[in-house]
């Protein structure tokens, strides 16, 4: 996985190690990994721009865009209260619904 902004906040250790419990192939595991990376990542920037004016939506895909972390971490921090505990939010949200579709197959 390509280190993201919010790396340092999200975990997905649990479900890969779940992941690798089901016996899938290597190459199986690796493209569900990286689509759940995907999806972490889609449901992180949509809980980011939901609390953002247009204006602000392109400059922080602006930022983004120039994989500057430092910049990105600030401008969010200037314009979102409580960003980390909503990027968490939404990140366990869709870890716990990653779990529950495991879990179905398992």
């Amino acid at each position: 996985m390509k280190k993201q902004f919010y790396s340092h906040i999200v975990k997905t250790e649990s479900v890969v190690i779940k992941l690798h419990e089901l016996g899938l192939a290597e190459e199986e595991k690796e493209s569900l990994i990286a689509l759940m990376d995907s999806s972490l990542h889609h449901a992180i920037l949509d809980a980011i721009l939901s609390e953002l004016s247009q204006a602000d939506k392109n400059l922080f895909l602006d930022a983004l865009a120039r994989d500057d972390h430092d910049e990105v971490w600030k401008f969010l921090k200037s314009k979102i209260d409580g960003i980390e505990d909503k990027i968490q939010k939404a990140a366990e949200e869709l870890t716990k619904e990653l779990h529950e579709d495991i879990k179905g197959v398992a």
